[in-house]
């Protein structure tokens, strides 16, 4: 099948607070933000990149369908994170306060990887092809 047209898929990310999930990003990933924009009633969306891989992160808002994994007490997507040195990145991440949930390893399925979850309830799997 041929594609028509090319895709680039950005999430966003709902946490409970815009503003320090920004800094958590900018401290743990060294993420740079590319716009950021509070409404008057105080929520925030920003859109960020890491080396190039840009995502969103925007306050929860439940009127909206839009849950943090803090609200839902569990996660429904993790985060691929293609870096070249993910022990560094894993190390970085959680110094600037993530958990550690598997520790960077090798894989049976032919990647270096690991999982963090961040501040914010969202898990990364942070990698590279082995």
């Amino acid at each position: 099948m041929e594609n028509y047209f090319k895709a680039v898929i950005k999430p966003t990310l709902s946490v409970r607070n815009g503003a320090a999930a920004v800094e958590f990003y900018k401290k743990a990933f060294k993420a740079t933000v590319l716009m950021q924009v509070t409404s008057p009633d105080g929520d925030m969306v920003a859109e960020l990149s890491i080396g190039g891989a840009e995502f969103y992160v925007a306050d929860e808002s439940p009127e909206y369908g839009n849950f943090s994994p803090e609200s839902l007490g569990g996660i429904s997507i993790r985060l691929g994170l293609l870096v070249d040195d993910p022990d560094a990145i894993a190390q970085q991440v959680i110094a600037a306060g993530a958990k550690e949930i598997h520790p960077v390893t090798d894989q049976d399925y032919g990647m270096r990887l690991g999982r963090i979850a961040d501040p914010f309830g969202h898990h990364w799997e942070i990698y590279k092809p082995l």
